[in-house]
């Protein structure tokens, strides 16, 4: 049986948040495949810190090969789902068969995983509201007004939803969705 995993991204998404979890799954066995708003090589970015400035810096980072369009998913086909943060996530979420994924990750309880500002993709479709979920410090005020719990730790786990705050929490993140995905 052929276990697969969709990561959801775009160009600008931060370049751990994807290349982590593709490797990482890859090694626990399974395809992984990455979807973006057209089938193409998306360009990431590395995001640091540095001396001050009071918010992180923007490099670019890898290229990416995104095998699939989002209107060529069929999500039944998944397992669970990845979606990495930062500005990939702003423009996805304008994308409706981003949001028909989404969805079907959603009502079919599929897990889900979410890290950083992916946050922002999902506050619009309304799944966060209830929930408890990390995510980079600076999103707390539109979790809290998605009616959401911000919550400042390595990796949350709610019902089928696996977030955490950034790519430095990527051991317990990814550990805990593959409990989930077993």
């Amino acid at each position: 049986m052929d276990r697969k995993i969709l990561i959801i991204t775009g160009d600008m998404a931060e370049s751990q948040e994807v290349m982590y979890p593709l490797h990482r799954l890859q090694e626990e066995g399974y395809t992984v495949h990455i979807a973006a708003p057209t089938k193409k090589v998306i360009q990431t970015v590395v995001h640091d810190f540095e001396p001050g400035i009071d918010t992180f810096t923007e490099k670019l980072g890898y290229r990416v090969e995104a095998n699939l369009a989002f209107s060529e998913v069929n999500p039944s086909e998944y397992e669970g789902a990845v979606i990495p943060g930062r500005r990939a996530s702003e423009y996805i979420r304008n994308d409706k068969s981003f949001n028909e994924i989404v969805k079907h990750f959603v009502e079919s309880n599929k897990p889900l995983a979410f890290e950083c500002h992916a946050a922002i993709a999902l506050i619009p479709l309304g799944y966060l509201k209830g929930k408890r979920c990390a995510a980079f410090w600076s999103l707390e005020p539109d979790l809290k007004a998605a009616g959401a719990t911000f919550v400042d730790e390595k990796v949350v786990v709610d019902g089928n939803f696996v977030t955490s705050r950034a790519w430095i929490d990527h051991p317990k993140f990814i550990k805990e969705f593959i409990k989930l995905l077993k």
